[in-house]
């Protein structure tokens, strides 16, 4: 069974195919394709309100691109979920409809808390009966889950994202609003571990070279790696660190809001899952198509 998800971010679109096999009583997701295009869709969104004519005329080309892709690959089933940019522009339900009827594809533009459902999906295996925050930064939104004893029980997303928070935009009340959030549900005594996903910390992971296979970083790593950033130019980190230009601006302001979330929950330590709301996805399709060709 082939499987595709694809993730409208506000910083970057996403595609991914998967080929899901079940031997010996085993279920197994195999990576096909993977394609990242850097289409900043937020930067219109979060100063005009609106997607540009231009980005419009780039975001239908690349869906008939990914589309092309999910037709040749013989996809048995696909969803597309758009996020914070999409969903607050005025002509995002527009261009949603543009895709659908001249290209087949149909978008869903999703809300935070239904994003931070998607993404939880893909955490199952990362949460014990322990005390965790997940954070998950993207472009546009910050959405905040807490769990203890495997049960989540405090959700909700911030508009706080890396994108957003280039020009120093964001009004302190949000920020407040989401320290107020996290302190109301953590104490100091639940000693939280935070999970991070989202492609800036899978960076600042990386940049700390961690130990192979070791998916974990204490807090005074990531003010480490982001002192480091931070004494590079925009254009050394992309030309000596051979950061992605649309990862090179971003990153420094990602690392702001992990460590925020870090700090009001009192947690030294972040887990680094590579996961996110693709891999959610996934999952829902999965489980909708399982019974079909397995």
């Amino acid at each position: 069974m082939k499987l595709a998800a694809v993730d409208i971010g506000s910083n970057a679109i996403r595609l991914q195919i998967t080929n899901v096999t079940h031997f010996e009583g085993k279920t197994n997701f195999k990576k096909l394709e993977y394609l990242r295009f850097p289409l900043r869709l937020g930067l219109d969104v979060f100063h005009s309100q609106k997607i540009s004519d231009k980005n419009r005329r780039k975001f239908v080309k690349l869906m008939k691109a990914f589309k092309l892709l999910i037709d040749l690959y013989e996809v048995d089933d696909y969803m597309v979920c758009a996020t914070s940019a999409m969903r607050e522009s005025v002509n995002g339900r527009e261009i949603c409809e543009e895709v659908r009827e001249d290209i087949g594809l149909k978008i869903n533009i999703i809300d935070g808390n239904h994003e931070a459902e998607l993404i939880n999906m893909a955490l199952g295996g990362y949460i014990d009966e322990k005390s965790y925050l997940h954070i998950d930064v993207g472009g546009g939104s910050t959405e905040l889950n807490i769990y203890n004893n495997q049960e989540k029980i405090a959700t909700k997303s911030f508009k706080i994202g890396s994108v957003r928070a280039l020009d120093d935009n964001i009004p302190i009340s949000v920020w407040k609003s989401m320290n107020k959030f996290i302190t109301d549900h953590v104490t100091k005594q639940d000693h939280i571990t935070c999970i991070g996903t989202g492609g800036n910390i899978s960076k600042i992971l990386e940049l700390s070279n961690p130990r192979k296979n070791i998916r974990l970083i204490g807090i005074e790593k990531i003010k480490e790696v982001q002192a480091f950033l931070e004494s590079f130019s925009y254009e050394d980190r992309i030309n000596k660190l051979n950061l992605n230009p649309d990862r090179a601006d971003v990153i420094i302001p990602a690392s702001k809001i992990y460590l925020a979330a870090m700090s009001a929950a009192a947690s030294k330590k972040m887990m680094v899952p590579d996961v996110g709301l693709k891999d959610g996805m996934m999952q829902v399709l999965y489980r909708k198509n399982k019974n079909k060709r397995l």
